[in-house]
């Protein structure tokens, strides 16, 4: 299965998820809660304390490979992510699939598709390019040192912040999954499902190195035609 790693780039860090990151990661959920309507986030030193365990039972578990999100101004803790949904593509066809399992020694697989997931940063973090570097940084270790021939994302289907950061950055939507599941607000919710494949990769790469370089180009808006 995976290990964990280190991903540093210019603004970002992506370190791999410990229990020493906990009173750090508190402090970022505590910063302003208000912008959490969508995403669980944890509350306070104990609910992070609980937050790392989980996360790190379940990278044991073979099932995902957390990170604290870093600013690498100050060294300070602004959030975390995490590759999840891990599946694997290798080995005799086995039917009916089961997902998740490698074929061969678990502690050699590298899996072919992944989720990208479990996202969030501290306002003070928001809209500074952390994420976008974040998930340049994800991506490409995804589809260059994994070599997955898929990465997916998801999001409630009325985060519309959530939903247009997806597509700025070349993710294409696959459709909305009507009534999926349980919102963090208790509401029943519809779920939009996003992905890039391998061969998509390279343009989606440029993209998001141009938009953090700050020369992507900006969409010209559609003239309005008003009937005389």
């Amino acid at each position: 299965m995976p290990v964990p790693v280190l991903l540093a780039g210019r603004t970002v860090r992506l370190e791999p998820l410990a229990p020493r990151h906990t009173e750090a990661l508190a402090m970022a959920g505590a910063e302003d809660r208000t912008t959490y309507a969508f995403t669980p986030v944890p509350h306070g030193v104990q609910a992070s304390h609980e937050y790392i365990e989980r996360a790190l039972a379940d990278q044991a578990a073979g099932r995902s490979v957390p990170f604290a999100v870093v600013r690498a101004t100050d060294g300070r803790v602004v959030g975390s992510t995490r590759f999840l949904e891990l599946d694997y593509w290798q080995g005799p066809l086995v039917w009916p699939a089961v997902p998740g399992v490698p074929f061969g020694d678990p502690a050699t697989a590298i899996p072919d598709a992944a989720e990208i997931g479990n996202t969030w940063l501290s306002p003070s973090a928001q809209g500074t390019g952390i994420n976008t570097e974040a998930k340049l940084l994800l991506l490409r270790h995804a589809f260059e040192t994994w070599g997955v021939r898929r990465i997916s994302l998801r999001a409630d289907a009325r985060n519309g912040r959530s939903r247009a950061a997806m597509e700025r950055l070349g993710f294409t939507c696959e459709g909305v999954r009507r009534a999926h599941s349980r919102g963090l607000d208790g509401a029943v919710r519809s779920t939009a499902f996003y992905s890039i494949l391998d061969e998509e990769w390279p343009a989606v790469r440029s993209v998001i190195e141009l938009r953090i370089s700050g020369a992507a180009p900006r969409r010209r808006r559609r003239k309005t035609l008003v009937p005389a």
